[in-house]
């Protein structure tokens, strides 16, 4: 009986065991939890009213007695289209317009949401919502103008967003923002509403591109204006900077020039009186060692003196004896040799005076006698013009001329080429003034012979012209 109790004690805690471990595992598996951008709904028993909404948290979920669904809370994106609608003068237009809508937060809106679209998918629910907001666009349009869409897209969105938001929000949705896209029409009635404003605009865009071109220019001409003023001043101050930088550099140098000309001066100063001091040194060296050199030479002299006394004396006194004897026998043969070159010189003197004079007596008769040929020549020429008379000597004068004015030309006959300087017109001027010259030289030859021998060939030729004529009767 001890040993069936003990062994009923062993299984009892592992039956507790195992029932906690399938209640974990059972509370674990139907444990929801929800994000922050969907809510649960909890249906079924143990629920108030048959619903349980959970946001952003988690809950337990009884098995068989409970059902759990989730609902979306994101932003769903509506393309509003409508088609040809009249406003409310006939003008028949389009509208394009994008709506942004969710579910809204609260639980009612939940509930409400939940009852509609529990189940559904998101098409669904935004087909739904596309289409109530369609229905009233048209009725909103109905009631504008064409210009007041077309100018007041702002406005017109608002009283879209604000006539569609009760409906919706029978439906748990909010508007969380409507855009008119685009307006337009197929009979071009918007493209002329903007005509005249679209030639004012750009009437304006031209005149303002006129002014803006005129400001443009003017700017530039003022920049450019006052870049050269700029430039001009600038130039200006760089010209006067350089003269004042060349003025400064001018008066530097000199006062450099001079500074460096008085160092210069010093410097040859002090170099003199260095030089001088140098020579004076030098010079008193010198002196010193002179001095040092005399005392030395007096010194070797005295002991050359008490050399000579000692050793040479009687030495030269036996020499200058026999010298004296030498000098004495070679004076007498001297004076013998002298005597008789000095004959051989007398007698070869006598010899060419002998023959100079002989030379100079034949030379002296050649030129007495050529002298006389000539003289005698000279009166026999005196003769024969005295004999013939004056008219003789110019007759000889006269024959001679064709040689003359020969021997004048022909220099000319030899010449190869003659490059003439003067190239003056008329018949003495250019190469006529060569041939010109050997016919100056001809007509002053009566002038050159009266020079030479005192005839006046001119007077002479008249004279025997006179001579010739016949006597009148």
């Amino acid at each position: 009986m001890v040993l069936l109790n003990m062994d009923a004690t062993l299984y009892i805690p592992v039956g507790i065991i195992i029932a906690v471990l399938l209640l974990i595992i059972v509370f674990a598996s139907r444990y929801r939890t929800v994000k922050a951008d969907e809510a649960m709904i909890v249906t079924g028993a143990l629920t108030r009213d048959g619903m349980k909404i959970v946001k952003a948290g988690g809950t337990f979920v009884w098995p068989v007695v409970q059902n759990a669904s989730f609902l979306s809370l994101q932003v769903h994106t509506l393309d509003i289209h409508t088609p040809e609608v009249y406003t409310v003068h006939g003008v028949p237009v389009m509208v394009d317009g994008v709506a942004q809508i969710k579910i809204k937060g609260d639980q009612e809106s939940i509930s409400t949401a939940a009852e509609q679209f529990l189940g559904k998918q998101d098409e669904e629910l935004k087909s739904i919502a596309t289409q109530t907001m369609e229905g009233h666009l048209r009725a909103i349009l109905g009631t504008m103008t064409v210009e007041d869409v077309y100018k007041n897209r702002e406005e017109f969105a608002k009283n879209v967003q604000e006539v569609a938001a009760s409906d919706l929000n029978k439906m748990g949705l909010q508007i969380v923002s409507f855009t008119i896209r685009d307006v337009r029409d197929k009979n071009g009635y918007l493209d002329a509403l903007g005509q005249p404003q679209i030639a004012s605009v750009k009437r304006d865009a031209e005149i303002a591109k006129a002014n803006a071109l005129r400001d443009e220019q003017v700017a530039k001409s003022k920049a450019l204006e006052d870049g050269k003023k700029a430039e001009f001043t600038a130039e200006t101050n760089i010209a006067e900077a350089n003269k004042a930088m060349e003025v400064k550099k001018a008066v530097f140098k000199q006062e450099q020039d001079m500074k460096k000309a008085e160092a210069d001066q010093a410097y040859k100063l002090q170099e003199a009186r260095s030089m001088q001091s140098v020579k004076a040194e030098e010079m008193q060296i010198q002196v010193i060692e002179r001095e040092k050199q005399i005392e030395l030479e007096a010194k070797e002299i005295e002991r050359r003196e008490r050399e000579l006394v000692a050793t040479v004396k009687k030495q030269a006194e036996a020499e200058r004896f026999a010298q004296e004897q030498r000098a004495e026998g070679d004076r007498y043969q001297i004076e013998a040799k002298a005597k008789a070159e000095a004959e051989s010189v007398r007698l070869a003197g006598n010899a060419n005076a002998d023959k100079e004079r002989a030379e100079g007596t034949a030379e002296a008769d050649v030129i007495r006698l050529k002298g006389l040929a000539e003289a005698e020549a000279k009166d026999k020429i005196a003769d024969a013009l005295r004999k013939y008379g004056e008219a003789a000597v110019i007759e000889l004068i006269v024959d001679k001329f064709p040689e003359i004015a020969r021997a004048i030309a022909e220099p000319l006959s030899k010449t190869e080429k003659i490059v003439i300087v003067d190239g003056g017109g008329g018949p003495n001027g250019g190469a006529g003034k060569v041939t010109g010259y050997v016919t100056d030289l001809l007509a002053k030859m009566p002038e050159t012979v009266g020079a030479l021998t005192g005839v006046d060939l001119n007077q002479w030729l008249r004279k025997l012209a006179q001579r010739d004529q016949p006597i009148e009767k």
